[in-house]
């Protein structure tokens, strides 16, 4: 089985071994799709906490079910995907109903062994039925699911004001499942090709340029004179999220999807005048992707807009990094096996 292998920042190696092992209750998947997304891209830059060398990147994906472990309703052949963070189901989160940031979490790809490989075999209870979605579709139902507990973390509610600041894969979900809620959408970011996208595709109410001298200014006025209610910070970028702060409405919800290395700051009397609500937002639950599932099923959502690049899996290597850079406008990259 040959396998793609992150062994340091900067460097993949393929490599060959043995098909893995299926033991009780555990499901074997032949790969079909597996989308890169910012947790790949940091890993490779060397700046995604959590995480050790070296390491099988990928866990938005896609496959054919070979063997379903004994899972319940599931047949051999069908299109599936995973939930890809494996809990303990004995933490304190876990007993509480939030195995997503179980105190012994395993997120593969990151802190195990993820999808870029031609086979896999992960826990049974984390398949997803593909209820009639293509490989493609499939293999975007987990970022989505991110932007989804982001914004059922923040409690939206129709007709409030969401500024997501950041227009990478994981911000245009948010404000996709912002939207489904019913809140006006601002987009903030500092690419402008992003920023029509989610003017052209997204529907969004606003966007703003972050580096518009008079950006907090356009957003007081959007928000007439109010600001959001609710901030989503989806970049994971230190000066963003030290700044985000500025964008919020007095009694607002502050909420941060996007992870940082270090420690992040802004002014107390800035976020104490507001009272304002600060939280996280970690991974997701099954209730977040059955909600992305059904989303894409009535069109409300169109996975396919988030693709601009698809690469053979034998390619990757020779194309991972230039998605590190903007100008190549890549939104979500697709491999295929």
């Amino acid at each position: 089985m040959k396998m793609l292998v992150c062994t340091a920042p900067g460097h993949f190696t393929f490599r060959e071994d043995a098909l893995p092992e299926a033991g009780a209750g555990m499901a074997r998947i032949r790969l079909k799709r597996v989308g890169i997304c910012g947790t790949d891209l940091h890993a490779f830059e060397g700046t995604q906490p959590f995480f050790s060398y070296p390491r099988i990147l990928g866990h938005e994906l896609s496959g054919e079910l070979i063997d379903a472990g004994g899972a319940d309703g599931f047949e051999p052949g069908e299109l599936v995907t995973i939930i890809p963070y494996f809990s303990c189901g004995n933490c304190i989160a876990c007993r509480t109903g939030k195995p997503n940031c179980c105190v012994n979490i395993n997120v593969f790809g990151v802190h195990i062994d993820g999808g870029m490989r031609e086979e896999i075999v992960v826990p049974a209870n984390s398949l997803l039925h593909g209820q009639g979605l293509n490989a493609d579709e499939l293999a975007l139902v987990e970022p989505l699911a991110i932007g989804a507990h982001g914004v059922r973390r923040a409690n939206v509610q129709a007709g409030e004001f969401v500024l997501v600041i950041g227009a990478g894969p994981i911000g245009l979900g948010t404000m996709e499942l912002a939207r489904i809620a019913g809140a006006r959408v601002i987009a903030l970011d500092i690419n402008a090709d992003r920023l029509r996208f989610c003017q052209e595709h997204l529907g969004v109410h606003a966007a703003v340029n972050g580096t518009d001298n008079d950006a907090i200014e356009q957003v007081k006025a959007i928000t007439n004179g109010d600001f959001p209610t609710v901030v989503i910070d989806a970049t994971g970028n230190l000066r963003a999220i030290n700044s985000g702060i500025q964008y919020l409405a007095h009694g607002g919800r502050y909420v941060l999807i996007g992870l940082q290395k270090e420690a992040f700051s802004f002014s107390h009397p800035e976020f104490h005048k507001r009272e304002s609500t600060l939280m996280s937002s970690r991974n997701a639950v099954k209730e977040d992707f059955e909600q992305v599932i059904r989303s894409m099923k009535k069109g409300a959502i169109r996975p396919q807009t988030y693709i601009t690049h698809t690469v053979a899996f034998d390619e990757v290597p020779a194309q991972f990094e230039s998605w590190l850079n903007p100008a190549t406008g890549v939104i979500k990259a697709m491999v295929h096996f």
